[in-house]
């Protein structure tokens, strides 16, 4: 089992930065692979971005690319996104995911993940 604990959501203004973080614990942070998803109000949760086990290779969408950026420090078992340029649209519960995947690639769909945490509320006013 991987628990795994966000921090760092919040209100913030338009333009303005956000670095949300996760926490993970129950299992060797480095064989993971991590993910960022969303989910706002009436739509489906979608990706964000994903880095693999040792943060080699990263993935972003398209509405994030250029703005938001991932990494990982896995002696402190945390995976981080941060969050540049905010948008209102950006506004929604930001999760993040865990997969076993050592010595793999990143993962973008839901599916493909084992453990979620609780999820932050990122909340972005105009």
């Amino acid at each position: 089992q991987v628990q795994l604990v966000e921090s760092g959501g919040g209100l913030v203004q338009a333009g303005g930065s956000l670095r949300l973080s996760c926490a993970a614990s129950g299992r060797t942070f480095s064989y993971y692979a991590m993910g960022w998803f969303r989910q706002a109000p009436g739509k489906e949760r979608e990706i964000v971005s994903a880095i693999n086990w040792n943060g080699g290779i990263t993935y972003y969408s398209d509405s994030v690319k250029g703005r938001f950026s991932i990494s990982r420090d896995n002696a402190k078992s945390t995976v981080y996104l941060q969050m540049n340029s905010l948008k209102p649209e950006d506004t929604a519960v930001y999760s993040c995911a865990a997969r076993r995947a050592p010595w793999a690639g990143v993962f973008s769909s839901e599916n493909q993940y084992e453990y979620w945490g609780q999820g932050t509320q990122v909340t972005v006013s105009s």
